[in-house]
């Protein structure tokens, strides 16, 4: 018997108003971004979603976590569809799908030190969210302890984007999208990041969706 892929897209349509070339009167015309596709994600892998920039790739991950519904067709999580469900059938789902964003600076809380940052997904998700927890979480992607009573402008990027997956792993996802984050580094903090990630999903057992423009 073959194992129920851990996601499986079917026929995955999803479209955006091109609001650029809206008409005086009427709707603005729609721009297929997705259109028909399918994929399959094996738990406890690391798959790559490579293509151009304006492919659609960064749209797919966000439908997987559910940050965009999709036109029609079905995520398949787990075996369970999700694409449908509104957003109290999604809450117990929301720990375990877990992204970092390609730029840090822009999803880290500037006027939050940065073990608040780890910890306030913690505390959403009942499980304490204590500063102890947050360090551990720190220490886990290789920043020392005293970097939770930094900010994030005090940090390099290689640094923030460590916080990014500090903050995602801290609350014990079972899959996690990672969206071009290494895009903006230079290519020793890429190497160095890229190691720790494919660190972390072998040790949690994590499923990684890793999304870039760059084959390499």
């Amino acid at each position: 018997m073959t194992a129920t892929p851990f996601f499986s897209v079917q026929n995955l349509r999803l479209s955006f108003a091109d609001r650029a070339h809206k008409p005086l009167f009427g709707p603005a015309p729609r721009v297929e971004v997705l259109k028909g596709l399918d994929l399959d994600i094996g738990e406890g892998r690391i798959t790559g979603i490579v293509g151009e920039s304006g492919s659609g790739k960064s749209t797919l991950g966000r439908v997987l976590v559910r940050l965009l519904d999709p036109d029609s067709g079905e995520v398949l999580f787990r075996g369970k569809n999700i694409a449908g469900l509104d957003e109290d059938a999604l809450r117990p789902l929301r720990r375990d799908l877990q992204m970092i964003f390609q730029d840090p600076m822009s999803s880290l809380n500037p006027r939050h030190k940065v073990w608040r940052i780890i910890a306030q997904p913690m505390k959403r998700y009942g499980l304490g969210g204590t500063r102890e927890q947050a360090t551990e979480a720190l220490e886990r992607v290789g920043l020392p302890a005293h970097f939770g009573d930094r900010y994030p402008h005090q940090l390099s990027g290689g640094q923030r984007q460590r916080v990014g997956i500090a903050r995602a792993i801290a609350v014990g996802p079972s899959f996690i999208l990672a969206d071009e984050i290494v895009s903006g580094l230079d290519v020793s903090s890429q190497a160095h990041v890229l190691m720790l990630l494919r660190d972390l999903a072998k040790d949690m057992g994590l499923t990684v969706a890793f999304i870039s423009h760059d084959l390499s």
